[in-house]
């Protein structure tokens, strides 16, 4: 593991720097940076999934300035706005949404009503959602994928591993180059990996993850194996295993 180390430090520090968000390497954070603002960048990461060229042209088409005006005009203004899953509807009702959100409370205060009471983000994010439940005046599929589903098992295998709203606290909560930090309560000891494809199978191809299930479970043990390079920030290491995939890098 000391090799596997050794290579993902030298990642880390290669790829934490401005350069890396680009539109040469396009990524959805260029475009929360620009705001630095917790509502802007949940609606950014929320619709992190898909092609990154086609995510950062349809998040630089959005006025969000928008969160600050009527429903009304929130419903006008993105009639015409699609994107994948989302009908004109589902992404016109997600700013209104994310508005109601942002007349309640900050996002970090609600999160932090679920996250206190056992340290665990997964609570923090369903606290989030289940706010976003309470405020849906009619429920769809493209809404449904956006925001997540809570799911009251108790249990991490088998569920979604919310990739999209690890992400988010990822840029909330770390801060460097690239994450932005702006939540100072919340510990990067645990942050869990906003595990996609590419982390994963790379993972798996590097030995830090053995199990064959996308899911939850396989995010929290790659998260826990994280910690053995580096305990009070494992999550540091994400976006570098997750460029290695997306740029097909030999490791060999």
């Amino acid at each position: 593991m000391d090799s596997i180390k050794k290579l993902l430090d030298h990642e880390v520090s290669l790829r934490n720097c401005e350069k890396e968000l680009c539109l040469e390497k396009p990524d959805p954070l260029m475009v929360a940076r620009r705001y630095k603002d917790e509502h802007i960048s949940l609606i950014c990461a929320l619709y992190a999934y898909g092609n990154a060229n086609l995510i950062v042209k349809f998040l630089s088409s959005l006025d969000f300035s928008l969160l600050e005006e009527s429903e009304e005009k929130i419903k006008k203004e993105l009639e015409h706005f699609y994107y994948r899953f989302q009908t004109p509807f589902d992404v016109s009702e997600s700013f209104i949404l994310i508005k109601r959100l942002k007349e309640i409370d900050s996002l970090e205060q609600i999160f932090l009503r679920g996250y206190r009471s056992e340290e665990s983000v997964i609570e923090g994010i369903y606290a989030i959602l289940e706010v976003v439940d309470s405020l849906l005046k009619r429920r769809t599929h493209g809404l449904d994928f956006l925001f997540g589903k809570i799911d009251k098992r108790g249990k991490s295998k088998g569920v979604s591993p919310f990739k999209r709203w690890n992400m988010f606290l990822r840029w909330m909560v770390r801060e460097d180059c690239l994450d932005m930090g702006l939540w100072k309560n919340v510990s990067k000891s645990h942050l869990i990996i906003p595990l996609d494809t590419h982390t994963f199978k790379i993972s798996q191809k590097l030995g830090l993850l053995n199990r064959k299930t996308y899911d939850l479970h396989s995010a929290l043990l790659l998260s826990e194996k994280l910690k053995e390079f580096d305990r009070d920030d494992p999550i540091k290491y994400d976006f570098a295993l997750y460029r290695i995939g997306q740029e097909k890098i030999n490791l060999t």
